[in-house]
């Protein structure tokens, strides 16, 4: 079970693999990301998900040569709601976030040098300075991703979702509704309320036009159940979904008109997730679905399947054969490791006392 989000999901690892394997590899593609994620943040230098939280900072202290500006290091911020020095409230209109030319994140904060406020103050250096807001090392950007289907109280962990947020979301996914955010470390299967119709399916790859009662109960990338079967909705034309069969290891096999149709749809999460608190929430809430930088997402995934297939062959993949046999080398991994880092890393900067 994840406890932080991760960068990429566990459906994006298995639609790259693409291969009967994946319906029994969830515990090593969750493995997988997880170390891809934590090895995204420690090259880059930065975390890149949102966390709601209040930090303190010494002052004054060495990296302070400028006693109207905070410097945050990897403390960086997107939004700032309190900020406070030797116990006094700084009023938002007397301080700035730094450098506003290119910010969020936000690395240092400074005092309006026309303003009266000012930083220390406190009986000692120590945690002198409390910053309340969100902290991440890049812009915080939400996408819509559909509608819970049900009231929510605060304590609940399996959350029953539309079939847009179905398709929009992941195991790793990190959510939020309302003021909450929530991750999802799981899904199960719901009854969508459909059957299949027409004349049913073949147990033929070429059979792949699933009738329903209503197209519009699902969405494009979801993965519905049928039978044992399980079908990656690929193209909704009416009442009919184009689907690719025998997804994720399942079988192939034939299906009877009448045949109920199941698709993921309940979400298993952790609640009150990163800083914010667990709350009540109605049915038809707004799930918003927080979105990685790309270069740093497809960084994760690459470093995940490398993981996979490494980890296949004991860490000693080999490419030919004979005479022209020899170890792979991940060159391609290499360049995007360095195209991650001069975009997404936090460099170091020179200090002035």
């Amino acid at each position: 079970m994840t406890v932080t989000p991760w960068l990429a999901t566990r459906e994006e690892i298995k639609a790259e693999l693409d291969v009967k394997e994946t319906a029994r590899s969830n515990a090593r593609i969750d493995r997988a990301l997880a170390d891809a994620t934590e090895a995204v943040h420690g090259l880059c230098h930065r975390v890149f998900y949102p966390v709601q939280a209040t930090r303190y900072f010494d002052y004054p202290g060495p990296q302070y040569a400028r006693p109207w500006r905070l410097w945050l290091d990897a403390n960086e911020v997107v939004s700032v709601t309190a900020l406070t020095s030797g116990g006094v409230t700084i009023a938002a209109s007397d301080y700035f976030l730094e450098p506003n030319q290119y910010g969020p994140p936000y690395n240092r904060i400074e005092i309006d040098l026309d303003s009266s406020a000012a930083f220390g103050g406190g009986d000692t250096h120590q945690r002198d300075i409390g910053v309340t807001g969100v902290f991440a090392g890049c812009p915080l950007v939400e996408t819509s991703a559909g509608a819970t289907i049900e009231d929510l109280d605060s304590s609940e962990t399996g959350v029953d979702v539309d079939a847009a947020t179905s398709a929009a979301v992941g195991v790793g996914s990190l959510l939020r509704v309302d003021t909450e955010r929530l991750i999802v470390t799981g899904r199960s299967n719901l009854d969508t309320g459909q059957t299949l119709g027409g004349s049913g399916l073949t147990n033929a790859n070429n059979s792949v036009t699933v009738t329903v009662q209503s197209g519009a109960a699902f969405a494009a990338g979801e993965t519905i159940l049928v039978d044992g079967e399980r079908m990656r909705v690929d193209d909704i034309a009416g009442n009919s979904l184009v689907v690719t069969r025998a997804w994720d290891g399942s079988t192939l096999a034939a299906h009877s008109v009448g045949a109920t149709i199941y698709a993921p749809r309940t979400l298993t999460v952790t609640r009150g997730a990163l800083g914010t608190t667990a709350a009540s929430h109605l049915t038809a809430a707004t799930v918003y679905r927080w979105d990685a930088p790309g270069p740093a997402r497809q960084l994760c995934i690459a470093e995940a399947l490398t993981s996979l297939l490494q980890g296949r062959s004991g860490y000693a993949r080999t490419a030919g054969s004979g005479e022209y046999e020899r170890e792979t080398t991940a060159r391609g991994l290499k360049d995007l490791r360095e195209r991650v880092y001069v975009s997404h890393g936090r460099k170091g900067r020179v200090r002035a006392v």
